[in-house]
């Protein structure tokens, strides 16, 4: 395991995995199960969260409460599900220093490492301890009443939304930026988004999408009633702020689409980066492009051609670009090399 600005991690007396697993489908947890048993073979402690224990029956799992202390002393949360479990179990994550591995079993999965299929090599890479991790950028939120005061607060490492109370009526707001004000508009709501999540929420209300490497948060208004109401990109120190007029619609803040918290009167919210990022274990090497082109299966092979492919259909949904060589690299004469698609389809020599 490696991870830029810290020491490699050796094992010591113990290794602890939690799962956090979708229990709601009967293969993801027979999935579970079977990495948890291969993992109990490697010598390492396999944890289970207290919630989803009756239904995992994992023979000598440890069960945790499901609170900020579960993950504490465990080197990987590993994830059994899509998206929302993931985010799910960044909750747990954050209060240490365990590394998030997600295994995709559900419809995108953009935050997940590995598909099912390569469920087994992730399970080596773990016992063998060859993964890197990331750290990515999570956003910290603060929400104050019309005198100043904060009176709740919370987190997101994809998002977090200010939205309209009431949907019949437009949501009148002030937008701010390391507190000198930018413009105000009517809308229905705003984002907050992180690198990470810049192809999520964020994505869907026509923000870009920021590489995940990238050091920044991103505001993005949605339905907004104005001319000036383009996605901002801004220093990752800056502080975000809308403030919401007193005798406007009412607002509500959603993190991540699973915490929430209602905005005063005349209140404000107020958004910047958490002192402390998320972890995200990764074993396939795969260039965060190739994550793009695998999950919105984008057309690589040229508009021409990819006319007579179905634009935006060239993968099936059974291919990952991540572990097959889908997209092929030039060869050493400057061609570029057939890919493992064309050899299978006959169009090209594989003996070449």
């Amino acid at each position: 395991m490696s991870e830029a600005g810290q020491s490699e991690w050796r094992p010591g007396g113990g290794r602890h995995v939690l799962l956090a697993v979708h229990t709601g489908r009967q293969d993801i947890v027979e999935l579970a199960r079977s990495s948890a048993a291969r993992l109990a073979r490697a010598g390492i402690t396999v944890r289970v969260l207290a919630d989803e224990a009756s239904e995992l029956r994992i023979e000598g799992a440890e069960v945790v409460p499901t609170d900020a202390e579960a993950a504490r002393g465990a080197e990987i949360v590993m994830v059994f599900g899509g998206d929302g479990t993931f985010l799910r179990a960044a909750e747990l994550a954050r209060y240490s220093h365990a590394a998030l591995m997600g295994v995709n079993l559900g419809r995108v999965g953009f935050l997940a490492e590995t598909e099912p299929e390569a469920v087994e090599e992730t399970l080596t890479a773990i016992e063998r301890c060859e993964y890197s991790v990331e750290k990515r950028l999570a956003i910290e939120v603060d929400v104050l009443d019309a005198a100043g005061g904060v009176v709740g607060g919370t987190w997101a490492l994809n998002e977090v939304s200010v939205e309209k109370a009431e949907r019949s009526r437009v949501l009148d707001v002030v937008i701010a930026v390391d507190g000198r004000p930018l413009t105000s508009f009517g809308c229905d709501g705003l984002l907050f988004a992180t690198p990470t999540g810049s192809t999520a929420y964020a994505f869907s209300a026509g923000g870009p999408v920021l590489w995940p490497d990238v050091e920044a948060l991103l505001l993005v208004p949605s339905n907004a009633h104005a001319l000036f109401a383009r996605p901002l990109v801004t220093s990752p120190d800056s502080v975000l702020s809308v403030a919401i007029p007193p005798d406007g619609n009412r607002a509500r803040v959603s993190a991540d689409g699973r915490r929430a918290l209602d905005v005063p009167d005349g209140g404000r919210v107020d958004v910047r980066r958490a002192a402390r990022p998320l972890r995200i274990a990764r074993v396939h090497a795969g260039a965060f492009g190739d994550r793009l082109v695998a999950k919105f299966g984008l057309p690589v092979r040229g508009f021409r051609d990819a006319r007579r492919h179905d634009p935006g259909h060239e993968l099936r949904p059974s291919r990952n670009v991540l572990m097959r060589d889908v997209v092929s690299l030039p060869g050493p004469d400057g061609a570029a090399a057939p890919t493992r698609e064309e050899v299978r389809g006959g169009t090209a020599d594989p003996d070449a």
